[in-house]
């Protein structure tokens, strides 16, 4: 376990996530990443390495993290730009971790910015242009509703189990200042089940609202955290990842995703069991997301997701907290840096500086990420983080 607490996140920044805030991607960066300076207190020239999320907004720029260290005025050593969609912040600290232990670089800004609702998207391409465009498929929310639909056929989905979900994050969401004003009111069941279908039985209030924002971390040595006199850090214990998971089946379960491997090799390396775990962080597009995230980290068993979210208290103050900023459902989706939304309030809870939110227990806590969304298959990312305290 020692060796596992070689690498330290030492602070965090994020900007309030804003619904078409006309702001360009360098600018939310710039801002996040002087919100990491200041709650760090470090100088910006000790930061030698670099690890950028790409963007929807700005990275049809084949240089956007080249550009970008010019408007940040960073130059550094080692540069990493993540193209794991909302993966690409934890992926990042993975990274950055791993370049610190090869002695490319000392001390790592994990970045990501996005302005999606105020710029035109890049386009995806790929499989779309052949099974998605020429039918209407509706993008994200389309391909969650085969997903949620196949889940349906396959288990028992409970639409009360969906409608917690979305109370409970959207009460937490109250509580967040950098949340999505658009978002920041309550919410009932009721409301939720009352709410239109987008792409059945996704509803309106399953999906994200797409907005812009940045958030960043520090990573760096502990041994270098010492040195800088910095006193409050946790450890980044576990990680694992999983990229086109069964991509090559072509009658693979559209349920089924790369948590299945990615999850037990987090666990493994932090030495820890779901059973462990504090307060989770669950990358939060859709709400099919977290049931199936649920189930594939091993909280409960496939197909009893709906029961475990009925009988479990994922309040801040319950037994497994979870996405105690609002996560994106309600807090917001600042495109692809909206990993860094849970990532960050992960960090802030186990530095005990989430106020009226804070969670009690912060030994540890576990993130997860998504990223990519392919036809008629599973996401194409899939990566766990796991955070423990000192």
């Amino acid at each position: 376990m020692t060796t596992r607490k070689d690498i330290a996140i030492v602070g965090y920044g994020e900007t309030p996530t804003v619904l078409r805030s006309g702001r360009s991607s360098y600018d939310l960066a710039a801002e996040a990443l002087e919100a990491v300076l200041v709650h760090t207190g470090v100088d910006k020239d000790v930061i030698d390495g670099v690890c950028f999320a790409e963007t929807m907004s700005e990275t049809s720029n084949p240089f956007w993290g080249v550009y970008l260290c010019e408007q940040l005025a960073l130059e550094p050593s080692w540069m990493q730009v993540n193209g794991l969609g909302g993966a690409s912040t934890i992926g990042g600290v993975a990274r950055a971790a791993a370049a610190i232990r090869d002695g490319l670089c000392e001390t790592v800004l994990v970045l990501s910015a996005d302005a999606q609702s105020s710029w035109p998207p890049t386009e995806q391409g790929a499989q779309r242009f052949e099974f998605q465009y020429p039918v209407g498929l509706n993008g994200p929310p389309g391909v969650f509703g085969l997903i949620t639909q196949r889940y349906r056929h396959q288990y028992d989905l409970r639409d009360e189990a969906l409608a917690k979900l979305a109370v409970t994050q959207r009460r937490h969401a109250l509580m967040n200042p950098n949340g999505t004003e658009k978002l920041r009111k309550p919410l009932t069941e009721e409301q939720y089940l009352a709410s239109p279908y987008v792409s059945e039985p996704l509803r309106t209030l399953d999906s994200v609202m797409v907005c812009d924002g940045a958030n960043g971390m520090l990573v760096t040595s502990t041994e270098n955290a010492r040195r800088l006199g910095l006193r409050r850090w946790v450890h980044p214990i576990g990680y694992g990842e999983a990229v086109n998971h069964k991509g090559t089946d072509p009658l693979a379960d559209i349920t089924e995703s790369g948590f299945t491997a990615a999850a037990p090799k987090a666990f493994r390396q932090a030495e820890l069991t779901p059973g462990d775990i504090a307060s989770v962080h669950l990358y939060d597009d859709f709400l099919i997301a977290l049931i199936l995230t649920l189930e594939q980290t091993g909280f409960c068993a496939v197909g009893e997701g709906s029961k475990f979210v009925l009988e479990t208290d994922l309040s801040y103050r319950g037994t497994l907290p979870l996405n105690t900023s609002g996560g994106q459902i309600s807090a917001g989706q600042p495109g692809l840096a909206g990993g860094g939304v849970n990532a960050v309030e992960a960090v802030r809870q186990l530095f005990g500086e989430a106020g009226e939110r804070q969670v009690s227990d912060v030994r540890n806590a576990m993130v997860t990420g998504i990223g990519m969304i392919p036809y008629g298959k599973n996401w194409g990312v899939s990566n766990v983080l796991i955070l423990e305290q000192p």
